[in-house]
């Protein structure tokens, strides 16, 4: 897949302008998809295939199309990386890479785009490479940021 810029902000706002280019409306929000049935586009070779996927969602008949995005922000940085410092089981590489991530603070890292058709959601999602290291961080800190350790060595009694 041709490289992506580390900021998506340009292509957000073109997919708007594409969007309501199209006589669509743009609904804000994210679809989850492991709450609901989803198919994923699969982009091909094309940056712009999310051109195809409006043109799709229009001839379907849908009348909007959900949309989200996700911008790096300071005070959410800076509060996993203190969970990351705090945290017993991390690596000072893990510490360092999220200080790291500050290059991209106020970039669009995330878009998703959306439709229902027929009772499953139609999505669209485009990512940075560093929007995805920071998913891989947040993972870390939650998965051992948040390991609460009983050392009363009494167990649950009934």
């Amino acid at each position: 897949m041709p490289q992506l810029p580390d900021d998506l902000a340009t292509m957000k706002d073109d997919m708007v302008a594409f969007i309501e280019g199209h006589g669509m409306r743009r609904f804000p929000g994210y679809v989850d998809h492991e709450e609901v049935q989803t198919v994923m586009w699969k982009p091909a070779d094309d940056t712009e295939s999310w051109k195809d996927f409006v043109e799709l969602a229009k001839a379907a008949g849908s009348p909007f199309l959900t949309m989200d995005s996700w911008q790096l922000d300071k005070t959410e940085l800076d509060e996993m990386i203190t969970r990351l410092t705090n945290a017993e089981f991390t690596s000072d590489e893990d510490v360092e890479d999220a200080k790291w991530l500050k290059t991209y603070l106020g970039k669009t890292g995330f878009l998703q785009l959306g439709f229902a058709f027929q009772g499953v959601m139609m999505l669209y999602e485009v990512s940075t490479g560093w929007y995805e290291h920071y998913q891989r961080l947040v993972e870390v800190a939650d998965d051992f940021g948040s390991i609460a350790i009983d050392e009363s060595g009494t167990e649950d009694e009934p």
